[in-house]
């Protein structure tokens, strides 16, 4: 039986404008987190397909575990979207960065096999909990200073991917079982993951005024830095705003130890059971089996507790 429990999340983006620069202590880190809404989108929709698929190839354990992946990456796309809709009606030419990322995903779909999409997902997958620990584990720098709805919109998602931290691999090796294959196939899984954030940053670049987003949306990439800074030493006024990156204030040594992680997800026998997870995802499933509305993840403990100040006064 499944231990995954797929959770349906409203954030209410459509109550009020979400900002691109929903962290404005961080605007690398706002940009980078959005295009992993506009990628998850994309991303999330190919793995439906995948396991539909694939569902009449497998055995009934495996069948259960895929579905309640499946279930989980669909809520994960259906709240990116109402996060990325909120940003298409403030960016309306966000609309066609985003039919881009789809896109992609689609060509995907269309363009090769079975196998190659569930070593995708199983590759990618794999590399999301020594990721998502640096940042869940940062999440005072990353999350809190942030638009609470969209902060909390990452964690659930963060959080969720390390429960079904081993299930893409599960469903990998029950159907195909060749880990060198899944290996050999990582350098062209990985270009094509990059190329599609690329996609979402130039949108970025291209839909969101310089004055909204602070920074380049490309800086993330090394190799656009550098070309920028030589251009920007001989044509300033073409700069398209300051390059730091996401993680800049992060503990080095942290950073280290997940680039180790992801180094180590793309290994023949490897085990995402046996990852160390981070604190936040055993507090944040506490806090929601106990009925905390972890759509407000920063903000809700003081609503309760103003509510529960203002009625012990009434009483």
């Amino acid at each position: 039986m499944s231990d995954l429990h797929p959770r349906k999340m409203d954030f209410a983006f459509d109550e009020q404008d979400v900002p691109f620069l929903w962290n404005p202590d961080n605007p690398a880190w706002s940009s980078m987190s959005n295009a992993i809404s506009f990628l998850a989108i994309g991303f999330e929709k190919m793995i439906v397909k995948a396991i539909m698929q694939a569902k009449p190839l497998m055995t009934p354990e495996v069948a259960e575990e895929a579905v309640a992946f499946m279930r989980q990456e669909g809520h994960h796309s259906t709240a990116h979207r109402q996060h990325v809709k909120a940003l298409i009606r403030r960016y309306p030419g966000l609309q066609n960065t985003l039919d881009a990322v789809i896109g992609e995903y689609d060509l995907l779909t269309e363009a090769t096999s079975l196998n190659y999409r569930l070593a995708y997902t199983a590759d990618l997958e794999a590399t999301f909990t020594p990721v998502f620990k640096l940042m869940l584990d940062n999440d005072a720098t990353l999350f809190r200073p942030g638009d609470d709805r969209v902060a909390s919109l990452f964690i659930w998602h963060f959080v969720e991917e390390v429960e079904h931290r081993s299930s893409a691999l599960v469903i990998f090796n029950s159907l195909v079982g060749d880990e060198l294959y899944r290996m050999r196939m990582a350098p062209s899984i990985f270009t094509h993951v990059m190329k599609v954030v690329r996609i979402a940053c130039a949108g970025f670049n291209q839909h969101v005024p310089l004055r909204e987003r602070k920074v380049d949306s490309m800086s993330m990439f090394a190799t656009h830095r550098t070309k920028q800074k030589l251009l920007t030493t001989f044509a300033p006024y073409l700069s398209k705003g300051i390059m730091p990156r996401a993680f800049d204030d992060l503990p080095r040594g942290e950073q280290l130890t997940a680039l180790a992680g992801v180094v180590r997800s793309q290994m023949p026998k490897h085990n995402p059971t046996h990852e160390k997870l981070p604190a936040l995802a055993d507090e944040w499933f506490t806090r929601y089996d106990a009925g905390y509305d972890c759509t407000r993840w920063y903000t809700a403990e003081s609503g309760e507790r103003r509510t529960e100040s203002a009625a012990a006064v009434v009483n």
